[in-house]
């Protein structure tokens, strides 16, 4: 019989959960990590709960930020300070009670490390073990497995060593290791080439200004004049008449100590010096105007020495059944498998069964398409994520707990059910797992049901209900109301007002498509995951500008990469909204628009305008206290002196945005620049959210929503979205949808990459990619409206969708 339990903000339904007689629960007791008003839930062990809600809800706050981080936290306190040291620190998450954990493993949508030779082999130790094959099997023989590593480079030595044994002797001694990294490349696939015509113009002289680099001023001291002034060069003559000696030192010079007008200075080679000052750093942290200088100015291309294999001759050389190790990691991971099965080699029975089995986690995830020379980094998050798993398929332990955050992100429909398996696979060996997932589909496979809100930000963080996924359909929260919501095909569709040509494009495993995507309408890019959609969108069209294949438009793409911010980054640095509004205050006030910075000349001196104080425990973990001068506030007190409109700054970064929107909209704070966007944020649907929120609080959905409202300020005629319903719930795919209609209504051409049955349904027109993944895709399979898609029925898509809207 269900019941009725009072909340601090109401009532909420509550049914019984599923029956788990002695085995037990997590209780969690007054949880009050971001904005979760102490939330008490019980969560049955050895069962599937999924945890649902709107976005910004606080369900990671439950999941993530508070049971599988006191897990993680406990367990790393069992070591000794010693490992503690070197192992990331946890602070106790704001919580009365937390009882029954059990050792949590999370399985997140963080993209893996973008090192350039990390790649889905290494990440995984299918790598480790192909190594150990090719040195056991491969002819020639040519070391052990690191002579198959193009992480391992060859070293060879010689000389004399003192031996410290009875009477001190020196003897000779050498040294070799076989590694196979290339030379050319180090490793990496490719080598860059800088433009020497980006960064100079060789008819000019030094002195007449030749540089053409960003930030180059003609009177630097460091940089131009220390080339001009250094004595090694002639100032006054065209670099193009320079000897060959003058270009070297020019290009190539050692660092070497030289004097201008009395000071000693570092003269330095032009590449190297450009290595350093620009492509030592990170790309995306980079000045917009840097970033475009170092994207013209530096090609990556593939070594000519290895052909992107990485691998030296040597490893290249040696193979196995015909098949080198560059070959075997060049295959698609599910011929793969099948090349393994056929090796008879008794010798390395156990080894040939352990990779096989790896390789078969791949196919059974869905991610046989991929190649296990793939690099990491061009993963995307659902990729990411899938990948983390395959190393606990086959994992012996039982009784801990598995945290999932939206398995199935970038998922075709087709593609669910297996991730679903996969869950109650995990499930019915013992263990509990946990999911924060939107997707029906999974939700309806749950044993209970956590659902968080009732609303986004400080209007969510309460527990709406508790209990079985029939106890939701009927509990009349956001998600029960919405779950069985199911969208339906258009009656008209727009006419299209032109087209965009992609002719003989081969991008990874698209077969010389041709396709013409139109102009003026909502176009949906769909198939199974693998299929070369986004090779399709991303690798033939974004970056395309005016007059490319005549075309008049710029094509804006708004991706799913992670926004890159510090800790005082948060939405109105990252919009660009707190430039008026300090202009705003600064005007009112006739001070300087600095003060009004926690990250410039009105920062609280005692945290830096953090706002709080990291302490360092050395080997414990650290904590993060609130600043006592500011109170959390960031600026100095006498900043706070300074009003708009009746607030102060701290007061306008504590406001949601759609209160800043009111207030910036008229009165005396009045700021059109302001207003424009935090209107624009009110549009994706984040009107709930503190404009001073740091952004490493967000979830993924805000994030998304977050980059597209900065994107919709853009003038591009053409907008590219990669799966805009990651992270939304159900009702909020509703809000989107009328989202994109608008920018079709005010005559943009908006290009979806999308899985979602909902926006399928809203298409204009549909493009359908396949038939499979990998090299069983890469062809286009349908073109024409969703109604005609639907009537088909000729592809996994047409099935899916037409199973959607009931037809």
């Amino acid at each position: 019989m269900s019941k009725t339990t009072k909340t601090g903000t109401g009532t909420r339904a509550r049914t019984p959960a599923t029956p788990v007689g002695d085995h037990g629960v997590i209780r969690v007791h007054g949880a009050r990590v971001n904005n979760l008003k102490d939330v008490s839930v019980e969560i049955p062990k050895r069962r599937l709960t999924v945890f649902t809600g709107v976005s910004g809800s606080g369900k990671s706050s439950l999941v993530f930020g508070t049971v599988s981080a006191e897990s993680q936290r406990l367990i790393n306190e069992t070591y000794s300070t010693f490992v503690q040291g070197f192992m990331p620190t946890q602070a106790r998450p704001e919580v009365d009670v937390l009882e029954g954990l059990t050792t949590a493993i999370v399985v997140d949508q963080q993209r893996m490390g973008s090192d350039p030779r990390s790649t889905v082999g290494t990440a995984t130790d299918a790598n480790a073990m192909l190594r150990i094959l090719f040195s056991r099997l491969g002819t020639p023989h040519i070391g052990p497995p690191g002579a198959y590593a193009f992480n391992v480079a060859s070293v060879r030595a010689s000389g004399a060593i003192t031996v410290e044994r009875g009477n001190r002797k020196t003897v000779k001694a050498t040294f070799n290791r076989t590694g196979g990294m290339c030379n050319r490349c180090e490793g990496r696939g490719s080598v860059s080439d800088i433009d020497l015509t980006q960064l100079y113009d060789d008819s000019k002289s030094l002195s007449d200004g030749a540089f053409t680099i960003p930030g180059w001023k003609s009177d630097s001291f460091f940089t131009v004049r220390v080339y001009a002034e250094s004595g090694l060069l002639d100032p006054h003559k065209p670099i193009r008449e320079f000897t060959k000696k003058e270009m070297q030192a020019f290009l190539y010079q050692e660092p070497t100590k030289v004097k201008v007008e009395g000071v000693n200075l570092t003269f330095e080679g032009l590449i190297p010096k450009i290595q350093k000052s620009f492509l030592s750093k990170d790309r995306e942290a980079m000045q917009p105007h840097i970033r475009d200088f170092v994207d013209r100015a530096v090609t990556f291309t593939t070594c000519p020495e290895c052909d992107g294999t990485r691998l030296s001759e040597e490893a290249r050389s040696s193979k196995v059944a015909g098949i080198s190790i560059a070959d075997a990691c060049a295959m698609q991971i599910s011929d793969l498998a099948e090349w393994v099965r056929a090796l008879d080699e008794p010798s390395v029975a156990p080894l040939l069964e352990a990779l096989g089995g790896t390789l078969d986690s791949f196919v059974e995830i869905g991610l046989g398409y991929l190649g296990l020379d793939r690099a990491s980094g061009t993963l995307s998050g659902g990729e990411a994520q899938r990948v983390k798993m395959i190393r606990h398929l086959g994992s012996s332990l039982t009784d801990v707990t598995y945290v999932f955050d939206e398995p199935t992100i970038g998922l075709h429909p087709h593609d669910i059910s297996r991730m679903n398996d996969l869950l109650l696979r995990l499930r019915d060996k013992g263990n509990t797992v946990l999911v924060v997932e939107h997707k029906p589909e999974t939700i309806a496979i749950a044993d209970h049901v956590v659902d968080l809100g009732p609303g986004a930000g400080s209007e969510g963080g309460t527990v709406c209900f508790e209990g079985t996924v029939e106890g939701l359909r009927t509990a009349g929260t956001v998600t029960g109301r919405h779950f069985d919501d199911r969208a339906v095909l258009k009656e008209t569709v727009r006419k299209p007002t032109g087209a965009l040509e992609i002719r003989g494009a081969t991008t990874h495993n698209l077969r010389s498509v041709d396709v013409d995507i139109p102009l003026g309408v909502l176009t949906v890019v769909t198939g199974v995951a693998g299929s070369g959609k986004s090779s399709l969108v991303h690798g033939s069209l974004v970056g395309r500008g005016p007059g490319s294949a005549g075309i008049d438009v710029d094509v804006v793409s708004v991706g799913q990469g992670a926004i890159r911010g510090s800790r005082r980054s948060n939405p109105a640095t990252y919009t660009g909204l707190l430039d008026p509004i300090r202009k705003a205050f600064a005007k009112a006030n006739g001070v300087k628009p600095a003060l009004f910075s926690a990250n410039s000349e009105g920062a609280c001196p005692t945290c830096n305008g953090a706002g709080v104080i990291y302490t360092d425990l050395g080997m414990m973990a650290g904590v993060a206290t609130v600043c006592e001068e500011c109170e959390g506030k960031r600026f100095q007190a006498a900043v706070l002196d300074h009003h708009l409109g009746g607030r102060d700054i701290s007061e306008v970064l504590a406001m949601s945005v759609a209160e800043a929107g009111e207030f910036f909209g008229a009165g005396e704070a009045h700021t059109p620049a302001a207003h424009r966007i935090l209107g624009r944020l009110d549009d994706v649907g984040l009107g709930y959210l503190t404009i001073g929120q740091p952004l490493t609080t967000l979830s993924g959905g805000e994030r998304q929503r977050l980059k597209l409202a900065t994107h919709m300020a853009d003038k591009g005629g053409v907008y590219v979205l990669d799966e805009p319903t990651a992270g939304l719930h159900l009702a909020d795919v509703e809000q989107l949808l009328g989202l994109l209609d608008r920018l079709v209504e005010s005559g943009k051409s908006v290009i979806v990459v999308e899985h979602h049955q909902a926006v399928m349904a809203h298409a204009d027109w549909i493009i359908d990619l396949g038939p499979g993944a990998g090299h069983d895709g890469g062809r286009i399979v349908f073109e024409g409206t969703p109604a005609d898609l639907v009537a088909e029925r000729s592809t996994l898509t047409g099935e899916h969708l037409a199973a959607y809207v009931g037809a």
